[in-house]
């Protein structure tokens, strides 16, 4: 097996002493979504080449496979890799019955994380998100109940995924939050103008899934064939005018001397040292090209003119369907509301 001469060096993640490699690995598409499950000893195979090459950060939740996804990283980290790794996972999800429900009550907290370490096979967890906010419990009851697992020692950090400014302010007052996790990519900038510097301001760090675009920036209109249409932009109404943002990207790709993947990975990794891009794969190829994306460099006027391609006016459709829950509907109850069962 190949290994990379580029290793990726360690950067601080929020404020609370957490350290995780510059960029993650996120292992959704290994167990659910993009096709079937992969292979399992070639998955292994691929964490095993990513905490060789630097990378050490490895994103899942309960809910890839679903739980497939846990038990496939607990074989992996086995054998002494646990102690060179930082594990994220996440709750929030239940998708007891057949239909996804999502659930931040305190029982539901606890049992959930009670699933993850088993499936894990380990004692503790890095780094715990919520993986989307439950509008029917107060923030501060959630964020209380996982306080308690940090004090028992079942995790060491606290997270939120798709959360609004002011559900993160109301939950860091309970608990430190040390990442909130966000879809953060060239075609997706809608978190720039509140939620970045709510976070900046507070000292949580930013974990930015889908910097690829769902992997838009590295096939371009062709994605079309194997995605779901949950996200707009694929729809075939949309993705002709996006396409050419494809082009466009890809034509200052082939100047700088990179693939347009590596570009747009770029893009994100100079947002800040605050900014930890978790990019997908199942190949240890588009492993090897993602991680590539670190030597290259972009001046000012490179991010302008990126920034330039995908303008809030040039991507044509929401990301998500109006039902699916995103940071703009994540608010919840005053805690005055909460009477517990």
């Amino acid at each position: 097996m190949q290994k990379l001469k580029l290793l990726v060096s360690k950067m601080k993640l929020g404020s609370q002493g957490l350290e995780v490699s510059m960029q993650g690995l996120g292992c959704m598409g290994m167990s659910a979504f993009y096709g079937p499950p992969k292979p399992e000893p070639d998955m292994i195979d691929l964490i095993h080449h990513a905490v060789e090459s630097g990378v050490t950060f490895f994103d899942s939740s309960d809910i890839y496979g679903p739980h497939t996804n846990e038990l496939l990283l607990g074989k992996a980290l086995n054998g002494g890799v646990r102690e060179k790794v930082e594990l994220a996972t996440k709750f929030g999800i239940n998708f007891a019955g057949g239909k996804g429900e999502i659930r931040g009550d305190p029982a539901y907290v606890r049992v959930a994380c009670e699933g993850s370490l088993k499936r894990l096979g380990i004692d503790c967890i890095d780094l715990y998100y919520q993986h989307r906010v439950d509008t029917r419990v107060p923030i501060e009851v959630t964020i209380g109940e996982l306080k308690k697992l940090v004090e028992e020692g079942k995790i060491k950090y606290i997270g939120l995924s798709e959360a609004s400014a002011s559900t993160i302010r109301r939950a860091h007052a309970v608990h430190p939050i040390t990442a909130v996790q966000l879809e953060w990519s060239l075609w997706s900038r809608d978190v720039e103008e509140e939620i970045i510097p709510t976070c900046r301001e507070l000292g949580i760090g930013i974990v930015a899934y889908s910097p690829l675009g769902l992997g838009f920036f590295s096939s371009g209109a062709k994605l079309l064939e194997i995605m779901s249409q949950d996200d707009v932009r694929f729809k075939p109404e949309n993705v002709e005018q996006n396409k050419t943002i494809f082009e466009k990207v890809n034509e200052l790709a082939a100047k700088k001397g990179c693939t347009p993947s590596q570009l747009a990975l770029a893009w994100v990794h100079h947002q800040g040292k605050d900014v930890c891009p978790i990019p997908g794969t199942t190949k240890i190829e588009n492993f090897n090209q993602n991680i590539g994306a670190l030597s290259v460099k972009l001046t000012p006027e490179e991010m302008a003119e990126l920034e330039s391609f995908a303008a809030a006016d040039a991507v044509k459709g929401d990301r998500c369907r109006a039902d699916t829950p995103t940071w703009r509907k994540s608010d919840t109850p005053p805690l005055s509301s909460w009477k517990a069962a």
